[in-house]
């Protein structure tokens, strides 16, 4: 029987994390460890998490990093098999959510599993298609041979409800120290490129999405952008971002005809616009000043 253990990193998390919180308790699961990594909240963050019995580390603002601070969770549990990473706006859909997440470690060379994010109820349109864009309602079993067909959405994974091998973890290197965002992508391709698989399970169900406005937009695919400029094995070894983008204009362009958001396109052709700006100009990061790069960032943290 596996041992498991849940993380969850926070900061501020306001009132919907006591709506993750509950959500975690009423699983058909047992956790044996539930571990919070908060950086300096001033809200009641903490002490809703200690009422559901989770383990407080708390660390400084200037310490946090995506990668490393999910790491430094991993290496406090020794005695662990599989270790499910959560967002602390994340609502697990329904009590089996967990328990649907872990099946699919029965498989030895499963690494990675990720479950189907679902739109919160005040999702707006664009970020509604995002969620059934990027999560089918049918599971996946991804290996290195999906690169050809599938390419840079074969590393696609999601550390807003994700779970992962312990050992095949550490045995890549565990996630990086050092990255701006999608540490959870960078241990997915670096599993794949060693043999073991990813799974989409869609049976595993979260509530989680983002109504980001023009410029959060903008910001957060500038910090994509450098991310596959810092990390280009990955576009080498499963292809180039922009395929998969072309991929998704036309599906959001069809779902907002199809579903009588027409007159969104025009602002969802917009944000397009915007985010292949970001992208483009996040790839090339390397000749721009730390001021810049800094205000162009969503997490400006990282510099």
């Amino acid at each position: 029987m596996y041992k498991i253990a849940l993380i969850i990193p926070t900061r501020n998390s306001g009132q919907s994390f006591k709506d993750t919180l509950a959500s975690v308790s009423k699983q058909t699961i047992t956790l044996h460890y539930k571990v919070v990594i908060d950086t300096e909240s001033e809200d009641c963050t903490i002490k809703d998490a200690k009422e559901h019995d989770f383990e407080i580390i708390s660390i400084k603002k200037k310490e946090f990093n995506h990668g490393a601070t999910r790491q430094s969770g991993v290496n406090l549990l020794n005695d662990v098999d599989i270790i499910i990473f959560m967002t602390q706006d994340a609502i697990l859909a329904d009590n089996e959510s967990l328990e649907n997440l872990l099946e699919c470690f029965k498989d030895p060379k499963v690494g990675a599993a990720y479950g189907r994010q679902l739109p919160h109820l005040n999702a707006e349109p664009i970020d509604a298609h995002a969620r059934l864009f990027n999560y089918s309602i049918a599971s996946r079993v991804k290996s290195i041979d999906d690169a050809k067909k599938l390419g840079l959405k074969t590393a696609f994974i999601s550390n807003s409800f994700a779970a992962y091998r312990k050992s095949a973890l550490l045995s890549v290197g565990g996630f990086p120290s050092n990255t701006i965002l999608s540490e959870d992508t960078y241990v997915a391709a670096k599993m794949l490129l060693d043999g073991w698989k990813v799974t989409y399970c869609a049976e595993a169900k979260v509530y989680h999405s983002h109504n980001y406005n023009y410029v959060q937009e903008f910001n957060r695919y500038f910090d994509i952008g450098v991310f596959h400029a810092r990390e280009p094995w990955i576009r080498s070894s499963f292809g180039q971002a922009e395929g998969e983008g072309k991929r998704f204009v036309i599906s959001e362009f069809n779902y907002l005809w199809s579903t009588g958001y027409k007159s969104t396109i025009l602002s969802a052709f917009f944000r397009t616009l915007l985010k292949y700006l970001g992208y483009k100009l996040g790839l090339n990061e390397k000749w721009m000043s730390t001021r810049i790069k800094k205000n162009l960032s969503m997490h400006k943290g990282f510099w």
